[in-house]
């Protein structure tokens, strides 16, 4: 086994490639980073294919009081207040430090920025690149910044398999390519490796997104938290790929609108209709599509000729499938899109692990609740990467100790867990299926082999979705199917020290004036 290069040995080390692992590498400039990536930059990360944009309070009827209450609203009673108000406060200049990287945001003719319009906002607030292109544009000029940076070594095709740890915390990473393992040793390590879809049968993200930097995280011994909340993307392109495209909720916000293949609008009359928040709106087509109904977002009335224009990522998905949407109803189906749940951190991004920081998906800031408001995921990813940075470049590490043999655990793969894990742990749940899934994956959780962190990931969010026995925001029990304010609180997870299984702790939601820290949330766990 290989040993990274002297000069880098201690480096910080920030595990993915996507928004969050740029931003944070961008920001600890001119401070020496070592970014790790399992692809080259730009193929392997959701942040690539978001469509939706970011939401931002830049409008002139808009503030960040009324973004962070809209944010609140959607996460359904679990969103942390501080939070929320602290990133919707970050966000307008967030949309400034984006196009100084040099992100080309949408404008009308007379300089304003164009914004869109998406479900559970109240405002127009929503900003794009290119109509549906925003996290490709985002990734396309990080990507160019860190290039042209010194300070930042970039290394491709190298997959962390294990975090490294003493009585201290962290002390490395055991990481592989295809050719050799490698150890990485360090003391501060930044976990940005994006999402879990990939789990799951039906997803919008990249399938390798099976949620590592999660079961990295749980195995050093890092609290999880929220785990059991996973949302489903209402709109996914119904046409037999894998993954499946995404018709981003732009789509809807500029009135297209979900009818059946007799014509029927099913969402109308209900609330905001097809404006509703996601998971209400994927549990009426995932019920719908149950009634032996296809469906269908029909955009013709709203946008017909200008659909190409307003989204020409979409719109070439759609041609690429045989769809005209321009002249044709879109097939959709919901499929898992995003997780509200993860790395249990505080308002730095520190783990309950020394040493280790997490932000993007991978982490649980607080913000998302039980269910993530649209646009505020890349938003999240911007902001956070300057809050893990700063508390990175203020941390003296300790000394490293010597290097010690480790085994290489197998390169994970979730290809024989996606049936399950979208049987049992999809939109709608319930005791039973729940019970026969933490059956079959705890065995494989902890007895090693290629399958062993993937399960690992979906025993957490089984273990969650079984005790929270209520349906709230992304997690919904069949048996249990209305809110209970007694699970006003949060469920805390981590691998017991035996590491053969996993304790769960719910602990209540306590109003105050600082987020809670992750050590508040796992004490006792």
């Amino acid at each position: 086994m290989e040993t990274i290069r002297s000069d880098l040995a201690g480096t910080p080390v920030i595990i993915g490639g996507g928004i969050a692992g740029l931003m944070t590498a961008l920001r600890l400039a001119p401070q020496p980073v070592l970014l790790l990536a399992r692809t080259p930059l730009s193929e392997g990360a959701a942040s690539t294919w978001a469509q939706g944009g970011i939401a931002a309070a830049v409008g002139e009827d808009d503030r960040p009081a009324l973004h962070a209450a809209d944010t609140l609203a959607a996460g359904d009673g679990l969103s942390d207040a501080v939070v929320a108000s602290r990133i919707a406060t970050a966000a307008p200049a967030a949309i400034v430090e984006l196009e100084r990287l040099g992100v080309a945001f949408d404008r009308d003719a007379g300089g304003r920025l164009t914004l869109g319009l998406e479900a559970a906002h109240g405002r127009r607030r929503i900003v794009h690149v290119a109509g549906d292109g925003t996290g490709a544009a985002i990734m396309r000029a990080l990507v160019a910044a860190v290039r042209a940076t010194p300070s930042i070594t970039v290394i491709e095709g190298l997959e962390a398999r294990r975090l490294l740890v003493d009585d201290r915390g962290i002390t490395g990473i055991l990481a592989a390519g295809p050719w050799s393992a490698c150890l990485l040793p360090s003391r501060r390590v930044i976990l940005a490796a994006g999402g879990l879809g990939g789990l799951y049968a039906h997803t919008t993200n990249p399938l390798a997104a099976i949620g590592q930097g999660i079961a990295l995280a749980a195995r050093a011994g890092a609290a999880l938290v929220d785990m059991e909340f996973v949302q489903f993307h209402p709109t996914a392109l119904d046409t037999g790929l894998d993954p499946m495209p995404l018709v981003s909720e732009a789509v809807r916000g500029a009135g297209a609108v979900l009818v059946d293949e007799a014509g029927e609008r099913f969402m109308k009359g209900r609330g905001r209709a097809e404006l509703e928040p996601r998971d209400i709106v994927s549990r009426a087509v995932a019920a719908h599509i149950a009634g032996g109904h296809r469906v269908f977002l029909d955009a013709r009335p709203a946008l017909g000729a200008d659909f190409a224009r307003r989204f020409p990522g979409i719109a070439a998905r759609c041609r690429a499938a045989g769809i005209d949407p321009a002249r044709q109803p879109i097939p959709v189906r919901p499929a898992a899109h995003y997780h509200m749940g993860g790395i249990a951190v505080d308002a730095e991004g520190r783990s309950t692990v020394e040493g280790l920081w997490a932000c993007g998906e991978a982490a649980a800031t607080g913000l998302h609740g039980a269910n993530r408001l649209a646009s505020n995921s890349l938003l999240e990813a911007v902001v956070t990467a300057g809050f893990v940075a700063g508390s990175v470049a203020g941390t003296e590490a300790a000394a490293l100790p010597a290097p010690r043999p480790v085994a290489l655990p197998a390169a994970p793969d979730a290809g024989g867990l996606r049936a399950l894990v979208g049987e049992t742990l999809g939109m709608v749940r319930e005791r039973q299926g729940l019970e026969a899934a933490i059956a079959r994956l705890e065995p494989l959780a902890f007895r090693g082999g290629p399958s062993a962190d993937p399960a690992l990931v979906a025993l957490l969010i089984a273990t969650g979705a079984l005790a929270r026995e209520e349906s709230r925001g992304g997690h919904w029990r069949r048996d249990f199917p209305h809110a209970s304010p007694a699970w006003t609180r949060r469920l805390v997870q981590r691998v017991h020290d035996t590491g053969t299984r996993i304790v769960c702790r719910a602990v209540p939601l306590v109003p105050s004036s600082a987020p809670a820290s992750p050590q508040s949330l796992a004490s006792g766990v």
